[in-house]
């Protein structure tokens, strides 16, 4: 977004020039709201061709985007590094459940946000589902001046936050680096009631450019803000949009933002302020407690902690910043480990998936030096097409997470198993993006992280995380492949692969069949608590070899419970054979199922055993990888 830019600063001498490429395409995807051409992102970023095939190459092949034809197109596994910052600041973790309280006490929308130098970012979102609802994302860039928090947050600005949002609104007039907010065109009320920019004026000498505008008044609502400690926002986005806000502090300074959200047809904003604020500050105490006995654990466990010595570290400080341009280092010598983040990503399918996937980066947990590893074997398979440099900077990123929120060089080195010449240029990158902050030798993640493709992925279902993975199965098998979740006693089709065979099995999408005669409801069904037969519609025979018998089908589902597949032949219609396997969520829960249908004439059921089972396992894994991923800091819509 033009709005993250960093404008003015020159490009340090260190900087990795292709990470710095490869981080313009992923903003330009995420523009594009997660998907765009190869041709339009070579127009976007002014890259050569050749360069942009390079970079997406490179992110497809750590499963950062997806290569469909002549289309770019971002995946889920791009989330961790989002969720890398998201798991460093605590915030979600500790908050959400209060933020998702507070919204169905109120029935209204709530959600928290962080600033971003001159703007702020959303970092959850409980919304409500009507016909007018909140669009806003996870990881979306609002202008602090046209919302509820930003006045709260710029009580904390000094002489340069506010020189800088000074130069963002001249240099931006319409406030087109915002892409999730209409342009700023609109008159202040009393102007003008025209939507175009100068139309409706009450003055008609004075130009269009002269006219007072949404955001104008940025520096009396601080003020306000101030005095009162809360803030509103009337209308400032669009109209009917009406929010009310008040800071979430630990240690004196606003964590966050939390926000009740709603729509003149539902409360004014004098309503707001009169019936939801009390509420509010119940909310935003109970959030502040949390917070307070959290950091109280936290500092008793550092306490406890064992720490180098003084002179120990000093040494190593010392080492580190001879040759240096600059004096960053490492101020101790804490063991970083692995990102959970990128673990959670990585060790979904165990070691069931021997294969992993054929252009991502392996599954299981990866020691630090896999990661040299993996990217030297990527770049004797892909040549130059393949940059090592772009996938080892990105990397640094996920050396973040939950108990890291700040590392040192040495523990990035660490964490990565990178050289620390490697890691110190990535930091150095990623600090002139904006990405990063370094402070006395200790670097931290920025919100602007999130901007790396969170909010288009963020309201990724399901279907949509599961539809390139039985694609790919489908073609591999030459069969169909669906995907299904429970509804009562029922299956509910939610994704559907077909083959173009004479004969074949025709089922869409929304199609629901009873879940007992079939493979998908089995699994299903063997992984509900307490699964009785008698809670079930009548075992009804559909073929002769329909399991009917009550005690007969209750110890089918113990066995599908625990073989971890089920296989049904010619239960539902004759012909018809299908085996499928269970899709679980981060808890363990199975949450959806995966098969494979087929006729009978195709394959014997032992067949289907020793040829499609170890495939489906691995199609379901891989389908968990990216839900884990996904599904970290929101809830993934299942249909």
């Amino acid at each position: 977004m033009r709005s993250e830019i960093r404008t003015g600063a020159a490009v340090p001498a260190e900087a990795v020039t292709p990470l710095i490429r490869g981080i313009a395409v992923l903003r330009r995807l995420t523009e594009a709201d997660g998907s765009s051409s190869l041709s339009g992102l070579e127009r976007a970023t002014g890259l050569a061709r050749s360069t942009v095939d390079r970079i997406t190459a490179t992110l497809a092949r750590m499963g950062y985007v997806r290569l469909d034809g002549r289309d770019a197109v971002l995946a889920p596994r791009l989330m961790e590094l989002g969720n890398a910052y998201l798991s460093a600041l605590r915030l979600p973790r500790l908050l959400d459940g209060h933020a998702d309280a507070l919204a169905d006490e109120l029935d209204e929308s709530v959600s928290l946000a962080v600033g971003d130098r001159d703007g702020i970012r959303f970092i959850h979102q409980a919304t409500r589902r009507r016909a007018m609802s909140l669009s806003f994302r996870i990881g979306d860039l609002l202008p602090a001046e046209r919302t509820a928090p930003g006045p709260l947050f710029a009580t904390e600005w000094g002489e340069q936050e506010w020189a800088r949002w000074h130069e963002r609104r001249a240099a931006d007039p319409e406030d087109r680096g915002f892409p999730a907010v209409p342009a700023r065109s609109r008159p202040l009320d009393g102007q003008g009631d025209g939507e175009g920019e100068g139309e409706g004026r009450s003055d008609a000498t004075a130009p269009a450019a002269q006219l007072p505008t949404v955001g104008d008044d940025f520096e009396r609502r601080t003020a306000e803000a101030r005095e009162a400690g809360w803030a509103l926002d009337d209308q400032l986005i669009e109209p009917g949009l009406v929010a009310i806000s008040l800071p979430v502090r630990e240690a004196g300074r606003i964590a966050c933002v939390v926000s009740v959200v709603s729509h003149t047809s539902r409360h004014t904003a004098s309503d707001l302020q009169d019936t939801l604020l009390p509420r509010l500050r119940k909310a935003v105490t109970a959030m502040e407690r949390d917070l307070r006995e959290a950091r109280d654990v936290r500092d008793a466990h550092d306490v406890r902690k064992p720490r180098d010595s003084r002179e120990a570290r000093d040494s190593r400080e010392a080492e580190e910043s001879r040759g240096a341009q600059d004096s960053r280092g490492a101020s101790d010598s804490r063991g970083a480990g692995e990102s959970r983040d990128t673990q959670d990503s990585r060790d979904a399918q165990g070691s069931r998936d021997n294969q992993g996937s054929r252009d991502a980066r392996p599954v299981g947990p990866v020691a630090p030096s896999g990661l040299a590893t993996w990217t030297s074997a990527s770049k004797q398979e892909l040549g130059r097409e393949f940059i090592e440099s772009l996938a080892r900077g990105l990397t640094v990123i996920t050396a973040f997470g939950e108990g890291r929120p700040e590392l040192t060089l040495t523990e990035v080195a660490q964490a990565t198993g990178l050289a620390r010449a490697t890691a110190r240029r990535a930091l150095i990158t990623l600090e002139h993006l904006g990405y990063v902050t370094a402070h006395d030798r200790v670097f931290r993640l920025t919100p602007r992280v999130l901007g790396l493709g969170f909010p288009p992925l963020s309201r990724t279902s399901l279907p949509e995380i599961a539809a390139p993975h039985l694609t790919e199965l489908s073609q591999r098998l030459h069969d169909s492949v669906s995907l299904a979740i429970l509804a009562g006693d029922e299956i509910q089709y939610t994704g559907r692969v077909s083959t173009s065979r004479i004969m074949s099995v025709h089922i869409t999408v929304g199609s629901r069949l009873p879940a007992y005669p079939t493979a998908l409801g089995r699994v299903l069904l063997a992984d509900q608590p307490g699964t009785r037969v008698a809670d079930l519609r009548p075992l009804t025979p559909l073929t002769p070899r329909t399991i009917t018998d009550p005690a007969t089908f209750t110890a089918e589902l113990d066995r599908v419970r625990k073989a971890g597949y089920a296989l049904v032949d010619e239960e539902l219609e004759e012909g018809l054979r299908s085996v499928a396997v269970p899709v679980r969520e981060r808890g363990g829960r199975v949450v959806a199922a995966v098969n494979v249908a087929m006729h009978s004439s195709r394959r014997t059921p032992e067949e289907c055993v020793r040829d499609v089972l170890p495939q489906l396992h691995a199609t379901a894994g891989r389908i968990e990888s990216d839900l884990r991923v996904a599904g970290r800091f929101r809830r993934v819509p299942l249909g």
